[in-house]
């Protein structure tokens, strides 16, 4: 079995939005390497801020942290829009992004002026993605969210999905049934793709299909072009192994090339240096059991007991690193 510490890995999605070493040094220590992913979220910094953090953290730990950028929507329906994202972006990639980020606010939030949701299926954004595929550059996308969202609480299969959503009640779309139903959501998501066939497309998350491997598999096989990142989704796997457990090992084996390791951790400074790194490191030894070992294993995300799935250290090798070297190009 391989060596969890001696390894090269990539974290391929977390947030670096507070101007500390703490993730680099511990990343240096597990032979961790960073993707940030600037992304625009109401209560994280501005993407400016964001952006100087992420290129701040890099100047000081060289081959430690990448960034991922992306594009203001606030101005969508001004006039020349597209061209000014895409000359966002071009400035974001000149000063070392390796990718672009679009998030859930495209669908689950965003108005036109006669108040109706703008999904990212939508015409407007057409000029800005035939950019993105025909520079072949890397897009990451949370659109949607889990299915747990259109859920009650106590209905919601995870507990971190009960603890988010009673959080941020706006996110919660049981709470909102006028918004569009989780089907909505996957279906626009996969227009886009069916208008950009050529686009490099990572869809976080397990691509907001956690709930079923077998729709995870079906969607991989339709659209060749994509992969799927396992952000703050591996619980999902998990509880699904109870039951299913050799389906989880063989979803990993026929898809070894398209899966990439992130965990979704956010620096905010909210954590102070110790508990950032405690919670980082139990994530990541978390995982690694979970991936690398048969052992028996347990969740406080959810009942019973699952085992690991003992994937080949070829597999490992690959979700923890070259697949996040190969699709963003590091």
């Amino acid at each position: 079995m391989l060596d969890f510490i001696s390894i090269p890995k990539i974290d391929a999605h977390i947030h670096y939005n507070y101007d500390r070493s703490t993730l680099c040094k511990l990343g240096d220590q597990f032979k961790f390497r960073f993707l940030t992913i600037n992304t625009d979220v109401p209560f994280f910094p501005s993407l400016e801020v964001q952006q100087r953090i992420s290129k701040q953290i890099r100047s000081q730990f060289p081959g430690s942290l990448d960034f991922i950028c992306t594009f203001e929507t606030s101005s969508l329906f001004e006039s020349d829009w597209s061209n000014r994202a895409i000359s966002q972006i071009q400035t974001s990639l000149n000063s070392g992004a390796i990718g672009v980020k679009v998030w859930k606010n495209i669908g689950m939030n965003l108005r036109d002026p006669s108040g109706n949701l703008i999904t990212i299926d939508n015409p407007l954004f057409d000029p800005v993605f035939d950019f993105l595929e025909k520079e072949k550059i890397t897009v990451i996308g949370h659109l949607g969210e889990p299915r747990n969202c259109w859920l009650p609480v106590d209905k919601m299969t995870v507990a971190s999905d009960r603890n988010y959503f009673s959080a941020h009640p706006e996110y919660h779309m049981h709470l909102h049934p006028e918004f569009p139903d989780y089907s909505t959501q996957i279906r626009a998501r996969n227009l886009r793709l069916h208008k950009n066939p050529d686009l490099r497309f990572v869809g976080a998350h397990l691509a907001s299909l956690e709930w079923n491997v077998d729709e995870i598999s079906k969607w991989l096989k339709e659209y060749h072009g994509c992969a799927v990142d396992l952000a703050e989704r591996i619980n999902h796997l998990q509880l699904q192994s109870i039951t299913n457990h050799k389906k989880i090992r063989e979803f990993f084996e026929a898809y070894q090339d398209r899966i990439i390791y992130g965990t979704d951790i956010i620096d905010d400074g909210s954590m102070s240096e110790e508990q950032l790194v405690q919670e980082l490191t139990n994530r990541w030894l978390d995982h690694w059991n979970f991936f690398s070992s048969g052992e028996p294993l347990s969740s406080p995300e959810f009942p019973g007991t699952f085992h690991g799935l003992n994937l080949t250290p070829e597999i490992l090798a690959k979700i923890y690193q070259k697949n996040a070297s190969n699709w963003y190009g590091f």
